[in-house]
């Protein structure tokens, strides 16, 4: 452990020329309140509402950098955000908008456990909101020590996510660690994503070489696990690496991805080219590669499903935000008239 950390421990600092304020990055975040990191050291801040709740600002998550203004004797006031690298955005399964999870990192390890919870469709919306924030996934199964043959576990992943590096690892007995070795290395954010009973808390441990994160143990009925993670938070190991820990996470609902799913159904849209029509539905039509691929198995059925509802997930997200676009341009413009009305009645 290093004494007295400042910002200049926790990562590159982007350029902040010409802003007011000076730069910090957010650590964790306690609902209204936010742990950061500054060359002042560890301390807790608030955001300035003029600038964030009048939409002027984006609202920060852990892991962006934003300026922020000492208060003599209470918390520093955050000014604004500086644009992230990379951000991970999810959509809020309770209050339908979009929930920033982490933001400037690396790579994202998308954990999956070697038991009931692996599953390759969960994967593969995992994986298209990944590509989509800017970063590189990575895909790490966990609990190796626990299953017959990793092996098979590695090719189904593979299979799913060609040209994504996957290792399976065991946090431990410390089988396959070394292999993440490239990935650790000082300065780098990495986030951890994943449901809970994954081992995202046992893998931080066996990568600090010591017991930093509360572990639980998992129901043998359906594998899942207890939030150890009770909120995301930056940690930064002794090696320098740096870490955003976070939940484990059932609903992971899709905003857009566009980016994010050709990469991921790469197979898939190279597939929709081939369709003999433009406007091919892949029902009936003469000359469909899709149907073709999944009737020589070139293509497994299931992938095919998933690809249409995260489409379909994403799709439906964007036309959300179209009809909230005209609503709010219709309230403006009524607001503009019924103002210029009393100003005509001199009221």
């Amino acid at each position: 452990m290093i004494e007295n950390p400042t910002i200049y421990d926790y990562g590159p600092i982007p350029d902040t020329e010409g802003l007011a304020g000076v730069p910090a990055r957010i650590l964790t975040q306690h609902k209204e309140r936010y742990e950061i990191v500054s060359s002042r050291g560890f301390a807790f801040a608030r955001l300035k509402p003029g600038a964030y709740y009048a939409g002027e600002e984006r609202f920060p998550t852990v892991g962006d950098y934003v300026m922020v203004k000492a208060v003599e004797n209470g918390d520093s006031q955050i000014l604004s955000t500086l644009p992230p690298r990379s951000l991970f955005v999810r959509r809020d399964p309770f209050l339908q908008r979009e929930q920033a999870i982490a933001a400037n990192f690396d790579a994202v390890f998308i954990l999956q456990s070697m038991n009931q919870n692996f599953n390759l469709r969960r994967l593969e919306r995992y994986l298209a909101l990944a590509w989509q924030s800017g970063a590189s996934p990575v895909i790490v199964l966990t609990k190796a020590d626990l299953a017959e043959e990793p092996a098979a576990f590695l090719a189904q992943a593979e299979r799913v996510a060609p040209g994504v590096a996957a290792y399976a690892v065991s946090a431990r007995t410390g089988d396959g660690m070394d292999a993440l070795a490239p990935y650790l290395q000082p300065g780098k954010t990495l986030v951890f994503l994943g449901s809970s009973g994954v081992g995202k808390s046992s893998l931080v441990n066996a990568l600090a070489g010591e017991k930093i994160m509360e572990t639980a143990s998992i129901r043998e009925t359906d594998g899942r696990g207890r939030h150890t993670t009770t909120r995301r938070q930056l940690i930064r190991l002794s090696s320098g690496v740096l870490i955003i820990d976070t939940p484990g996470m059932r609903e992971l609902g899709m905003v857009e991805t566009s980016e994010g799913l050709e990469t991921t159904f790469a197979d898939v849209e190279a597939l929709l080219k081939k369709c003999r029509f433009s406007d091919c539905r892949h029902e009936r039509e003469p000359g469909c590669a899709i149907r073709a691929a999944i009737a020589s198995g070139e293509l497994d059925a299931a992938r095919w499903e998933s690809y249409k509802k995260l489409q379909a997930q994403a799709q439906d997200w964007e036309d959300m935000l179209r009809r909230k676009r005209e609503w709010s341009k219709g309230v403006a413009k009524s607001n503009k008239l019924l103002k210029k009305a009393r100003k005509t009645d001199g009221t």
